[in-house]
């Protein structure tokens, strides 16, 4: 009797993998249409994913993991920091200290906190890739319109987080950057200033407490920050991406060309724009929530053209999760989240910076705060979203640049856009600006005619030319997207690596003065 129950025992034991497999998954193994198909429906974290997707999809160069590299981002993000949580407390008098602990004496807690650092600069770095991929791809065409829409906002809610963030270690570079930051959003007072209207006008100093709680940054701007960092912004990101996913899925997928997507109800075309005649079809389709008998246009009187997405997608999903992982942990190992002196609102940085990606922004403040810091990112942000509301035209999505004729405008678009990005910084540099020639001239006219809103305005007569010479919306859209494109990464380059003291221009930060 024992030995049977000793031999049971085993039996048992042998099968815990197979009957793991079935309580999670609830079918056999994934090895036909069928059973992949009912590999996606049943499980909770596969189910936003379509049964099926085209291989253009699945093309590296046609996305570059870019999406899925957010969500994998995101994830890595979330499990660092809520680890980084245990250890860390939101006050001036001990936030400090508790990096240090972090940084220091917790074991792997270096590691932890680098790779939490490194990761907020990818996600932040990839949205802007994953935009331009989108853009570029023309992805944000019907039915994808709203998909664009939660996608900028997804691109703001990473901005804010890793913003939200930047104050929490409390050293002297990030108190000096989160001051700048948030002196940018009171620029909208400078134009009331100049305009000579009275304080109670300005909008800018209510901006600015609305985000630190104060004047200044203090404890109020640190627990506001440590809140929106570990549960409002995070809970608003999981939310609207799990919004974006599902969409994607609703709107059949990534685009592509050929003409595959076609309206619930109106038939389904092949690549050569056929249509497939339903009758035609075989008794069996994959449907939303299993398996159900019925007709499909999708198989049967043609070749399929799709893949399951298990294993093809997921395999493929898996590939960049783990190129994401190797990528930032090559990056924690080599590199050390910077940590300074603890903050001293007494002694400030010079030069104070934003973070990296506001420097663009504070290259153009320097110049004019109200055109740079509020009027410039509000058009753009604006641009963005209506994007897919004014480029009503019938070309198809899915093909980069929108064929040769997109590519040769994205080509002169870079070289404009790039030769009058730097001509704006060096001109002033070089010769100055109104200012310096003529020292009486109305503040209103400053704030208004500078390199910044002169730049703007070049990329806007560009795209107005280019649109009126190809008569297409969509070129316009190329020529002007990709000029705000260059000339931000310009614009943050000379932010990062020429401006020091007192925003002065130098070529290398061997040529500083010593103090």
């Amino acid at each position: 009797m024992a030995e049977m129950n000793h031999t049971l025992f085993w039996e048992r034991l042998k099968g815990v993998p197979g009957n793991f497999w079935a309580s999670v998954f609830r079918h056999g193994k994934p090895d036909s249409d069928r059973t992949r198909s009912q590999a996606v429906f049943a499980n909770f974290f596969l189910h936003v994913h379509s049964t099926r997707v085209h291989p253009h999809s699945l093309r590296a160069t046609y996305s570059w993991g870019l999406g899925v590299s957010l969500v994998a981002q995101f994830l890595i993000l979330t499990a660092t920091g809520i680890l980084l949580m245990v250890y860390y407390n939101p006050s001036i008098d001990l936030a400090y200290n508790t990096i240090k602990d972090i940084h220091y004496v917790v074991p792997t807690g270096r590691f932890i906190r680098n790779i939490h650092r490194w990761a907020a600069h990818l996600m932040v770095l990839t949205v802007i890739l994953h935009m331009a991929r989108v853009f570029y791809t023309a992805s944000y065409k019907p039915p994808r319109e709203f998909n664009w829409v939660l996608g900028m906002v997804l691109f703001i809610l990473t901005l804010a987080l890793s913003f939200s963030g930047y104050l929490l270690p409390w050293d002297q570079l990030a108190y000096w950057a989160v001051t700048i930051a948030t002196n940018i959003a009171a620029s909208p007072d400078e134009l009331v200033h100049a305009l000579g209207l009275p304080s109670a006008f300005g909008v800018g100093w209510l901006i600015k407490e609305l985000m630190i709680g104060a004047r200044t940054v203090g404890q109020e701007a640190l627990t506001r920050f440590y809140l929106l960092h570990v549960m409002v912004l995070p809970l608003a990101m999981a939310a609207c991406m799990g919004a974006h996913i599902w969409r994607i899925h609703k709107d059949g997928g990534l685009s592509r060309p050929g003409g595959f997507h076609t309206p619930a109800g109106k038939g389904v075309e092949t690549a050569n724009n056929q249509p497939v005649n339903p009758e035609h079809a075989p008794t069996k389709t994959y449907g939303l929530m299993g398996i159900v008998r019925g007709r499909s246009p999708y198989t049967g009187a043609l070749p399929e053209e799709t893949v399951p997405a298990w294993p093809y997608l997921l395999r493929a999903e898996l590939l960049v999760f783990m190129i994401n992982m190797l990528v930032l942990v090559a990056l924690a190992y080599y590199f050390d989240a910077p940590l300074k002196e603890q903050a001293n609102p007494a002694v400030p940085e010079n030069p104070a910076k934003a973070p990296w990606y506001f420097l663009g922004l504070q290259e153009m403040v320097s110049y004019s705060a109200f055109v740079g810091g509020m009027l410039v990112p509000t058009l753009a942000l604006l641009g963005l979203i209506l994007i897919p509301f004014i480029d009503r035209e019938t070309e198809e999505s899915g093909v980069w640049f929108s064929g040769k004729k997109g590519k040769q405008i994205a080509l002169y678009s870079l070289l404009f856009g790039g030769i009058t990005a730097v001509a704006a910084v060096a001109f002033p540099v070089q010769f100055g600006w109104l200012r310096n020639w003529f020292p009486s001239i109305p503040q209103i006219v400053i704030i208004l005619i500078n390199p910044g809103s002169l730049l703007t305005a070049a990329y806007a007569a560009w795209s107005l030319a280019v649109m009126q010479q190809t008569r297409s919306t969509r070129m316009g859209a190329i020529a002007l997207f990709t000029c705000f494109l260059i000339g931000f990464a310009i614009l943050t380059y000379v932010g990062t690596e020429l401006r020091g003291p007192n925003w002065e221009f130098y070529w290398s930060a061997s040529q500083w003065p010593v103090h």
